[in-house]
């Protein structure tokens, strides 16, 4: 399909508010534009059975309106069965509804991609909820509306009342004051469950032995501890950290980065060099530094 073609198609099929129209020979470019494609998920997808070219003249628009924007039909329409149902002009009006608030069209391989949720959502009763909390609650200005989207696409899909609002207040009490902060550097924390996620963490630090306090101090001063797994990051690290390294709960008071580095590619190794250089280095020399830092580190003797 031709550049022109495309664009063509693109308006016609994904912007305009009008119902599209879809002649013989565009008919034809969808199912070789469609044909072209036996690498993505589509071509797994059950549309695309044997059977595929009896597919309905809407179901055809609207795969066709989605690749054009560059969106993955067959990975969104899998994650989203809804969307088999929904009609053209409800994604017309989402996409509408998001440019109007400043959202670019090339954002949305990434968007829907990651939440295809949103592509069945209601932009008055579900969309716009959003917005007006980035605004009244987080202070967010229109025109950076975007930036805050593009890094938590999930926002989008959240109740303000059950999920955004709860968990705005819960990090609020903790002492998160800076709003801005969490509107541009950390919006998952916004998107992330209160008594399932937020709670257990800071719990867990209390139960390796730090107190209330000391664990609300460290998630203020690293905000990543809330986005990581119990399982999968903390109870290895803290196990190395006490076990191998003989760690003092005061370090990780002082570095609690430290969680946010890996176990075998930085925290081993580098523990493995300075225990065989006999040098005393801090965490935060020992993997803050790049590797020709850390060399340095260990022939100065790691306290640089």
């Amino acid at each position: 399909m031709s550049a022109a073609a495309a664009t063509a198609l693109q308006s016609s099929l994904c912007i305009s508010s009008q119902k599209p129209s879809f002649s013989p020979t565009n008919s034809q470019e969808a199912n070789n534009l469609l044909a072209a494609k036996p690498k993505s998920l589509l071509h797994k997808h059950p549309l695309y059975s044997s059977t595929h070219h009896n597919l309905s003249l809407q179901i055809k628009e609207k795969i066709l309106c989605l690749e054009i924007m560059g969106i993955d039909s067959g990975k969104v329409l899998s994650l989203n069965p809804s969307l088999h149902t929904t009609s053209l002009d409800s994604l017309h009006s989402i996409i509408s509804f998001l440019q109007s608030k400043g959202i670019h069209q090339k954002d949305f391989p990434r968007i829907f991609g990651m939440c295809p949720k949103i592509l069945t959502s209601n932009g008055k009763t579900d969309l716009n909820p959003v917005f007006s909390f980035l605004s009244q609650d987080l202070n967010v200005p229109e025109n950076n509306y975007r930036k805050v989207i593009n890094k938590c696409p999930r926002l989008l899909t959240s109740s303000v009342r059950d999920q955004l609002k709860p968990a705005l207040f819960y990090l609020q009490r903790l002492g998160f004051k800076d709003l801005e902060a969490l509107a541009y550097q950390d919006p998952v924390l916004l998107v992330s469950s209160v008594e399932h996620t937020l709670i257990p963490k800071l719990k867990f630090l209390e139960s390796i032995g730090f107190s209330t306090n000391e664990a609300r101090s460290m998630v203020l001063r690293c905000p990543g501890l809330f986005t990581f797994s119990i399982e999968n990051n903390y109870k290895p690290k803290f196990e190395y950290f006490n076990e191998e390294m003989n760690g003092k709960l005061e370090e990780l008071k002082e570095f609690p980065q430290f969680f946010a580095f890996s176990l075998e590619k930085r925290i081993k190794p580098r523990h493995i060099e300075v225990m065989k250089s006999g040098v005393k280095s801090p965490l935060a020399n020992m993997l803050k530094s790049t590797d020709e830092e850390f060399k340095e580190l260990l022939r100065q003797g790691g306290n640089s």
